[in-house]
């Protein structure tokens, strides 16, 4: 396929921007389309206004493009317990009806899913794989896993890449892991942040980028993208903090350690840790760790 044309809903977001302005430093794309609410020029790409509660078929129809990729998101578990409906259409209905029309034209469909459909059950290993079944804990975990199922459901070639906690560069904009921390400090706030919550954080910037590669070299089915090591949201935020010139000590006092129960949040699983295995084997590489994607 020569010069193909790349459609991402989602195309604003914290990932979104990554993967748009990847998209056309590196790809094989002759043209690269942001869709979403409230698109912005100040990250390239052709821009269409878009909100994931319509049907995608009208502007799939009109632009046509050669691959799809759903990054659109109710993307928080208080979102979504705050609006069920449109947690699930967005979540879990909408990327089906992308994929199916994926199917139907013969194009290239991924869907971007999340670490937390998992943590209900124990994984079979050490961390969660690609057979590990989905057992989601809140809203947001059972509409993407509707969502995953769903597409697959409609298009079995697509690729479904379930991502864990993001950290980078969220373009000052305060979004993400690290720059989300980094920005409720500047405010001069104390964040409460878990020491029995384990994830296996992965820079935004690395994540699109793998998801780029993937979507375009062709592979198709489940696969889980993640960071070497299983930190826990206390662990990663002092390397954060220590990442910009504070000391541990100062790290520490510029946070407040809790567990779920301390703030109420005890049904939130506990370890979602993934294994990247499989896609390190495909890529050819391994993900970075925390401290080398945060000194680069």
């Amino acid at each position: 396929m020569q010069n193909p044309r790349l459609l991402i809903f989602g195309g604003s977001g914290f990932l979104g921007t990554h993967l748009v302005e990847t998209a056309l430093r590196r790809g094989p794309w002759r043209e690269v389309v942001q869709a979403s609410r409230n698109p912005s020029p100040e990250y390239g790409g052709e821009l269409r206004r878009f909100d994931a509660h319509r049907s995608p078929l009208e502007l799939l129809a009109q632009l046509d493009p050669d691959f799809v990729l759903v990054a659109a998101a109710q993307s928080t578990m208080a979102s979504c317990e705050a609006d069920p409906e449109a947690a699930e259409r967005i979540n879990g209905v909408f990327p089906g009806e992308v994929a199916a029309w994926c199917a139907r034209a013969r194009k290239r469909c991924g869907y971007v899913s999340t670490d937390l459909v998992f943590g209900g059950k124990p994984a079979k290993g050490e961390r969660y794989g690609e057979d590990d079944p989905p057992s989601p804990c809140s809203l947001y975990g059972r509409s993407k896993a509707a969502g995953e199922a769903s597409v697959l459901s409609a298009c079995p070639s697509a690729l479904v890449l379930r991502l864990p906690l993001l950290f980078g560069d969220a373009r000052g904009r305060g979004l993400g892991a690290s720059d989300g921390l980094l920005a409720a400090v500047e405010r001069g706030e104390r964040p409460a942040l878990f020491e029995d919550e384990w994830r296996t954080p992965l820079d935004v910037a690395e994540a699109a980028a793998a998801i780029l590669e993937l979507l375009a070299g062709g592979a198709a089915g489940i696969l889980n993208l993640a960071g070497p090591e299983r930190l826990s949201r206390l662990e990663l935020g002092l390397l954060v903090l220590m990442s910009k010139g504070a000391s541990e000590a100062q790290a520490r006092a510029q946070v407040r350690p809790t567990t779920r129960r301390e703030a109420g949040m005890d049904d939130r699983p506990s370890d979602v840790s993934l294994s990247a295995q499989r896609a390190e084997a495909l890529l050819g590489r391994a993900f970075r760790s925390v401290r080398k994607a945060l000194s680069a």
